[in-house]
């Protein structure tokens, strides 16, 4: 068989043409259900049939095989509105936030599943929640039980091996549904490893030569319980889940006659209720009403003991104990003018509060720290307003303002109240020059949400670096621009590149405090330009059957006023650029899919008062097969490896003239893992 292969000139140039009308003997006018079909003003539908030969088990496996789709659960920050993720199900979001899409649908049998929509740039009746794009699942209506049992394990080369596994029933019997999970779960960290640590100081002299090991593991026990039906005319949604879960870290640093060690311990328990009531007014008139209940407490204990030529210092010893909490009430009516023109109207109300006490001791003595023992309150209401005008089937207009008020207080160690008021209007226009075309403009003012933890002191030990806590911070306001054109071909063949600018004010990053401490604060204006490229390509014209190759990466450049030295730079923690390659390849003969991807190098940088810091690694490889032997039976092996990577501290002497102390570079080995999952559905 001889196959042609397009050169990178002609292939730029097919990827960006556009489609061409079809003689109609050519196709019918419905394309077969193996193939996506595109429904009105750009909604492309993927009926089950176009799964068939990924096998999937459930409804997540689905969703993660929709080409230029990636499932986002959200940021988790405070309030609903812009928090929850990109995912829907028959159109609604789940009942809570922490009931994420992807977890609905990972304990749905791909049975289930009538069709999956993918809707850019809006749709009748969908609440878009600031995305240009979001899949909605359509289940069906029919009687079932359904079980999936899922086993992990994570195997660490010379660390900790981790075990966890969930089992999900769920029973559906026409507009009624219930189920219960219950999850022992595992979290670790890829970058465990262990390797070299030197010191040197101004002039290049080796001070430190040390031997460095972290290790970093969890896991958690939860149980959730979900519930939905008719009820007064409409539909209601209950979701509840209570879990406990633990974090432990290890930093050990030796050399001969040298231990560095440090620990730190992490305990807590979580919950939430969840309640969506949903009814129709009239026949154009729908009613939303949310309320949400999210509750924590936590135990935090970190302990850094040091001991050189038999000589030990004193122990540093850092607590934390507090509980938070998050209630929101929502309610919204969506009105369908017609088939072209939707609006929606509605509140918010939201009440949150993180309360703390905090103690930092060296030899038993304690050590005062601004902010130590804090309760941080937050009162919020938001009205906000939406309209969307499909105004051909090339054209789609989508406008909105949030008016949100806000109140914040602070009472313990230091008492403090702040109230802020944000306009936040948004526009995206969405046009189809072609069939397989689309082009997005996004203009939108987007206000964060605080982290309450900032209005309290931290440490992290290891570093042998202490926080403040800081009562005077402002959310940060972005004033985004965007621009993205997707372009697809060859049924799952897609192309997106994005360009966005946001103008900053009130920049979050970190500031001096006085007695030598910083703290995250507000630090004035600055800018983040970007570009976002993704590229998903079949490669079934190239000769390799079922196969898909994958790139994206997002480089961003961002600038802010150091508060420091008052010299640009860019914003902390922001990565420059981390660009992912992969390929995987579906072998229906062999029930079997496998894949790889590849980070070539990534990195970030930090910025402090008193020391710069960051980490740069290359080749991240990640390597997967699964073995699908029968439709209820999953059997997944991975493989991570990192090279080495470097983490470089270089730490001043004063604030003034910041001369250098001294510059700390550790050599990680990462370990390599290996995950295994067995998953079992019935």
């Amino acid at each position: 068989m001889r196959h042609h292969l397009l050169t990178g000139t002609a292939l730029i140039a097919a990827l960006m043409a556009p489609v061409m009308a079809t003689p109609s003997h050519a196709f019918a006018d419905t394309p077969p259900a193996s193939m996506p079909q595109t429904g009105e003003h750009g909604v492309l539908i993927f009926q089950p049939d176009f799964f068939a030969n990924y096998r999937p088990n459930t409804a997540l496996d689905m969703v993660n095989r929709v080409p230029g789709f990636s499932v986002n659960d959200g940021d988790g920050a405070r309030g609903f509105e812009g928090a929850v993720g990109n995912v829907l199900i028959n159109g609604s979001r789940p009942a809570s936030k922490n009931d994420t899409g992807s977890n609905v649908l990972g304990r749905t049998l791909a049975a289930q599943v009538e069709r999956i929509e993918l809707i850019r740039g809006g749709a009748p009746g969908i609440e878009m929640q600031g995305y240009a794009v979001v899949a909605n699942i359509i289940l069906k209506n029919t009687a079932s039980s359904e079980h999936i049992a899922t086993f992990n394990a994570n195997l660490f080369e010379g660390g900790q091996d981790l075990f966890g596994g969930t089992y999900q029933f769920t029973r559906r019997k026409g507009d009624y549904s219930w189920g219960v999970t219950l999850g022992d779960g595992i979290s670790s960290s890829d970058s465990n490893g262990a390797g070299p640590l030197q010191r040197v100081d101004a002039n290049g002299n080796i001070t430190r030569a040390e031997d460095y090991w972290n290790d970093g593991y969890g896991g958690g026990n939860s149980i959730r319980g979900n519930w939905s039906g008719p009820v007064l005319g409409g539909k209601l949604d209950l979701t509840a889940r209570y879990g406990i879960n633990d974090w432990h870290n290890i930093h050990l640093q030796t050399a001969p006659d040298v231990l560095r060690d440090s620990r730190s311990d992490n305990e807590g328990s979580s919950g939430e209720v969840g309640a969506v009531f949903t009814r129709p007014l009239t026949t154009r008139t729908k009613l939303e009403t949310r309320l949400i209940h999210e509750f924590s407490d936590f135990d935090d204990v970190a302990i850094s003991n040091t001991r050189i030529d038999g000589v030990s210092d004193p122990e540093q010893r850092f607590a934390s104990s507090g509980n938070a909490s998050e209630t929101i009430l929502r309610s919204l009516v969506r009105f369908e003018r017609n088939a072209s023109m939707d609006f929606e109207a509605g509140g918010e109300v939201a009440y949150n509060m993180l309360e703390t006490d905090q103690a930092y001791s060296v030899g038993g003595t304690n050590i005062p720290l601004p902010s130590a023992s804090v309760k941080v309150e937050e009162t919020r209401g938001e009205l906000f307003g939406k309209g969307t005008w499909r105004i051909n089937p090339k054209w789609t207009l989508e406008g909105g303002l949030r008016l949100e008020n806000s109140t914040i207080s602070q009472s313990g160690d230091a008492n403090q109240e702040k109230s802020f008021f944000f306009a936040k209007p948004r526009l995206l226009l969405t046009w189809n020059p072609y069939d397989k075309n689309q082009l997005r403009l996004r203009f939108e003012r987007v206000v964060g949400q605080l982290n309450f933890e900032d209005f309290a002191a931290s440490a992290s030990l290891s570093e042998e670096n202490v926080m403040g806590g800081n009562v005077n911070l402002s959310p940060e306001q972005r004033w985004v621009s965007e621009i993205t054109y997707e372009k697809r071909f060859w049924d799952e063949g897609v192309v997106s590149i994005g360009l966005r600018h946001d103008e900053i004010v009130d920049a979050i990053d970190l500031i001096p405090l006085d007695g030598g401490l910083a703290a995250v604060g507000n630090i004035g204006e600055g800018t983040l330009d970007q570009l976002n490229l993704n590229i998903t390509l079949p490669t079934d014209k190239m000769g390799i059957s079922g196969g898909q190759f994958g790139f994206r990466n997002t480089w961003n450049k961002t600038e802010v006023t150091d508060p420091t030295t008052g010299q640009k730079r860019p914003i902390s923690g922001i990565r420059a650029s981390q660009a992912v390659v992969s390929f995987q390849q579906d072998i229906t003969s062999w029930k079997l899919q496998w894949g790889a991807a590849w980070i070539p190098r990534l990195g970030q940088m930090n910025y402090q008062p008193d020391q710069t810091s960051g980490w740069k690694g290359s080749d991240y490889y990640e390597m997967w097969a699964e073995y699908k032997p029968a439709p209820t039976l999953s059997i997944r092996a991975q493989v991570n490896i990192w090279d080495d990577f470097n983490i470089e501290r270089t730490v001043y002497g004063d604030r003034v003239n910041r001369p250098i102390s001294f510059i700390e570079h550790r050599f990680v080995d990462p370990r390599t893992f290996y995950q295994i999952r067995l998953r079992k559905t019935f």
